[in-house]
């Protein structure tokens, strides 16, 4: 093991930022008297995610330069038995990457938000929670045990709680929290029985360890059934997944997110809380390795989210939600690439899709800014002129989303669909037709936003819900300050170039050798692509005569008709299609069936056993019913204390005949 990499630079990196957010969050609110003002809380939490970056980056260089590894236990919390429960880093490849991807977009945020929350009461608070959430996201990211993993994986969802419901005067707000919560602790469930059952059969939570026994693992059976026990454990880790990377269907809780502030839309949903569970999944392959079962519901799950998600965007009104609903459909791509084995398409997809993601939201928050916090798509148009950074910016972030030849995105997200043709699962042959039409359906939503929004007529005067007057606003829409477009600038660029750059060395050199596992017999995908890849440039000109190249034209263009040259069309459609149209508005009645069946559901079981157990059986028949038996029995035996001595010499008397009888007649 390399030397390279020590102990203290990666406590560093995890601790920077939770010193920052300590500081801001207790000597800049009112918690530790507010001492510390707006200008210190900001730099202090910026600085230690600053510190963060630098140190993440130069770990990578180790990784990827010197072939650098950390694999080491710093602190034993307890041990029960013959289980440890430890605290520890493991620094690798995937780990290096995710620890640059997360630092460098939660420091764009923390810039991005000083310009964003500028006027908000809660400023020193929203600076405390994002740097919180960086330290759980890097905790989770950099563990070396589950145990370790799990507390980073709570750790995000709490913050995430915090900061979705940051504005809690907002009933709706407080609603989109909770039910991130609770959505997440289904998940979570599922997650904890996975973990549970690898240290009652395995023994250990370590890595290392656990993966060191996939052959004693492959071959037992959960007891009392003739399950493969590694199927049952793949699905429990896989249930936590799709919690926390909303998955169909435990999806409903991310597009209700985006009652948070748009700093937080970029950083939880978009770079790094909702790709921790494909993080997992890529982590746990040589367990996933094991079975196909599992492999195919990955595959199944994902590629239904990929594409039913992206319907839901097409008739989104709300810039937030249109490119809420496209993360949706991505984080479906990632999991589909994770069911046909290729983990390394998957992490890369990750990756590429947190610059351009992160690049969208924060670029839908400044055209928020620009319009005066009008969110409504169908009020803006022409703001090209007044925005010519948030256009160009935004521009180069939908092209990466959509695939287009030579920008980052079309290097993961062409890799999956050729990943998943290569499968040879029983699933496959739907997930592709699923990812093919996908990029359709992505390339129609991502341009009628970018069309409604920064071209044709200008509509920003006719919001009637507009407030333009309370702080004296004018009605003319401007571009925002630097500290906000500056993010923009720095995520455009890795949102351009950084897939051609490193597509080569993340899916077909080494940097994850000894990070993902592949069984190449049984799932030949990654081998089959790595016989086509020649290079990027390649790859990108051959791009041009494929099918998701002209299915994305495609969808630009019929935005492109539908928006700006006959945009009596969709009124059309929508009058002629109107179930269809209601199906989706209703985003599959899975929220009423939800509050409706299973939440009213939940209520009336609960009140039936509050009612019927609770309090009849409980309360009434074994408490009052008891005390109601004791007093009766009390009373006829107090009647029989009468005092008189002759009443006690005949019951005497009585009770000897009784047991002389008994023994007498009776007993043999």
């Amino acid at each position: 093991m390399s030397q390279s990499l020590q102990a203290s630079t990666l406590i560093t990196v995890a601790l920077a930022p939770l010193a920052g957010s300590l500081l801001a969050g207790i000597w800049g609110t009112q918690l530790g008297g507010a001492g510390l003002g707006r200008r210190w809380s900001h730099s202090l939490t910026i600085l230690g995610v600053f510190v963060s970056f630098v140190l993440s980056a130069l770990t990578l260089q180790d990784v990827v330069v010197d072939g650098a590894r950390f694999n080491e236990t710093l602190y034993t919390w307890m041990q029960v038995g013959g289980l440890k429960m430890e605290i520890g880093f493991m620094v690798d490849g995937l780990t290096a990457m995710m620890m640059c991807v997360v630092t460098f977009v939660s420091l764009m945020v923390h810039i991005y938000t000083v310009g964003y929350m500028e006027e908000d009461e809660g400023y020193n608070r929203f600076f405390a929670y994002i740097s919180l959430f960086t330290f759980a996201m890097l905790m989770l990211v950099m563990s070396n045990n589950l145990l370790q993993l799990f507390f980073g994986w709570e750790a995000v969802g709490l913050v995430s709680y915090l900061l979705i419901g940051f504005w809690f005067n907002k009933p709706s707000a407080v609603f989109a929290n909770m039910k991130a919560f609770l959505v997440n602790r289904v998940g979570d469930f599922g997650f904890i029985l996975g973990i549970g059952l690898i240290a009652a059969f395995v023994g250990t939570l370590n890595y290392t360890e656990i993966f060191a026994k996939t052959s004693e693992l492959s071959v037992l059976s959960l007891p009392g059934t003739d399950w493969l026990l590694v199927t049952v454990i793949c699905i429990c880790l896989f249930i936590g997944a799709m919690g926390k990377s909303a998955q169909f269907p435990l999806h409903v809780w991310l597009p209700d997110s985006m009652e948070g502030p748009t700093p937080i839309s970029a950083l939880i949903h978009a770079a790094t809380m909702v790709t921790a569970g494909i993080f997992m999944v890529a982590r746990m392959s040589p367990l996933f390795e094991l079975s196909d079962t599992a492999l195919n519901l990955v595959l199944i799950v994902g590629s239904v989210t990929a594409l039913f998600m992206g319907f839901l965007g097409i008739v989104q009104n709300d810039i937030k939600r249109v490119v809420a609903y496209s993360t949706l459909s991505q984080l479906g791509y990632m999991t589909v690439a994770l069911g046909a084995s290729a983990y390394s398409v998957a992490v890369f997809h990750l990756m590429t899709h947190a610059f351009f993601k992160a690049l969208l939201f924060l670029g839908a928050g400044s055209v928020i800014m620009g319009v005066h916090h009008n969110q409504d798509i169908r009020y803006m148009g022409g703001l090209r002129k007044y925005m010519p950074i948030t256009w160009l910016t935004s521009l180069l972030g939908s092209l990466a989303l959509i695939g287009t030849p030579l920008f980052s995105g079309f290097y993961s997200k062409d890799s999956i669909i050729e990943a998943v043709a290569a499968s040879h699962l029983p699933a496959a042959q739907w997930a592709h037709f699923a990812v093919l039409a996908g990029v359709f359906v992505t390339a129609f939503y991502s341009f009628r936003m970018y069309f409604l929004v920064f071209h044709g007529k200008e509509r920003f005067d006719q919001d009637p819900h507009a407030h333009h007057d309370d702080h004296g606003h004018s009605h003319t829409p401007h571009e925002s300050p630097w500290v906000v477009t500056l993010p923009l600038v720095l995520l455009a660029i890795p949102s351009v170039c950084i897939g051609y750059f490193t597509i080569d060395a993340m899916l077909f050199g080494d940097f994850f050798k000894d990070a993902i596992s592949v069984n190449t017999a049984a799932h030949p995908a990654m081998a089959e692509l790595q016989e086509a890849f020649h290079s990027p440039l390649a790859m990108a000109e051959h791009a041009l005569t494929s099918v998701p190249f002209f299915l994305a034209v495609a969808g630009v263009l019929t935005a492109l008709y539908m928006y700006m040259i006959h945009p009596a069309v969709p009124a059309f459609i929508e009058r002629h299609l109107k179930p269809v149209h209601t199906l989706l508005l209703n985003k599959y009645f899975l929220d009423d069936f939800n509050e409706k069946i299973l939440a009213r559901g939940t209520r009336l079981l609960a009140t039936g056993l509050w009612k019927g157990g609770d309090q009849a059986v409980i309360d009434g028949f074994v408490v009052n019913g008891s005390w109601h038996l004791i007093g009766k029995v009390a009373m006829f035996a107090r009647r029989m204390q009468t005092g008189f001595l002759y009443h006690y010499a005949l019951l005497m008397i009585l009770g000897m005949f009784g047991l002389i009888t008994w023994f007498v007649w009776l007993k043999p």
